[in-house]
């Protein structure tokens, strides 16, 4: 009689998700593509904290990257330089789930880009105007070299995730994800109509709130695509 053969060693047996084999590429993959699930989540959360609670701050008037000054500035400076690198995270993972084929290349760099825009925006601290913080003329102020920066790769990293909603909206439809493709697309056009008004100067309240919505938006729809590359990543 044969002798029953023994089960393998569970440290053998590769580890499956989904019914299928989960390689350390995968794994590190999702990994990677994790951080862009949780960096809206986490900027939203501190930037609305900091909105209603801090002293002399309005959310119907002032910009969220004025939370940079005063003496819990650090908070949101951290927050910029935190979720930056997230995304710069997300942005590789990216990278490996689209490649090969349309928009491997170019929407982890816009991506990237956008990133490191956050984090130049931790870097150099908008000026305080309008009334913030507390003992800020209420008008708008003097721009310094670091304003003049942050102004700068503000503009640079929002027009990069504009280009990247359109890029990754190009690769959805060729791969039959027209749904999508088309929120891609949405969220690039509100986002940007969202921007420029905010960039015109406007300064009223239906602008700022609508560029709120915008951001929020945007957010939103980065952590759904990183969920989205997430759950169909492969090795």
């Amino acid at each position: 009689m044969s002798k029953p053969t023994s089960p393998a060693p569970a440290s053998t047996l590769a580890p499956t998700t989904g019914g299928r084999a989960c390689t350390p590429e995968t794994s590190l993959t999702r990994s990677l593509l994790g951080y862009g699930v949780i960096a809206g989540p986490l900027y939203v959360t501190v930037s609305l904290a900091q909105a209603l609670t801090r002293d002399g701050f309005e959310l119907t008037k002032h910009p969220w990257s004025l939370l940079a000054n005063g003496p819990w500035g650090w908070i949101q400076i951290a927050n910029f330089i935190v979720c930056g690198a997230m995304m710069v995270t997300f942005a590789a993972g990216l990278r490996r789930v689209l490649r090969p084929g349309r928009g491997s290349r170019w929407a982890p760099v816009l991506f990237g880009v956008y990133g490191a825009s956050l984090i130049g925006a931790g870097l150099f601290r908008a000026d305080p105007t309008l009334g913030f913080p507390p003992g800020t003329p209420a008008g708008p102020g003097a721009v310094s070299w670091h304003g003049m920066l942050h102004l700068g790769v503000a503009a640079i990293g929002f027009g990069c995730l504009i280009a990247a909603g359109f890029v990754v909206a190009r690769r959805l439809s060729a791969d039959g994800r027209r749904g999508w493709a088309v929120y891609s697309r949405v969220t690039a056009v509100v986002f940007g109509l969202g921007f420029v008004g905010v960039a015109s100067g406007g300064g009223n309240v239906a602008t700022n709130l609508a560029f709120i919505a915008a951001v929020l938006l945007a957010w939103t729809w980065i952590s759904a695509l990183s969920v989205h590359y997430y759950q169909t990543a492969a090795a």
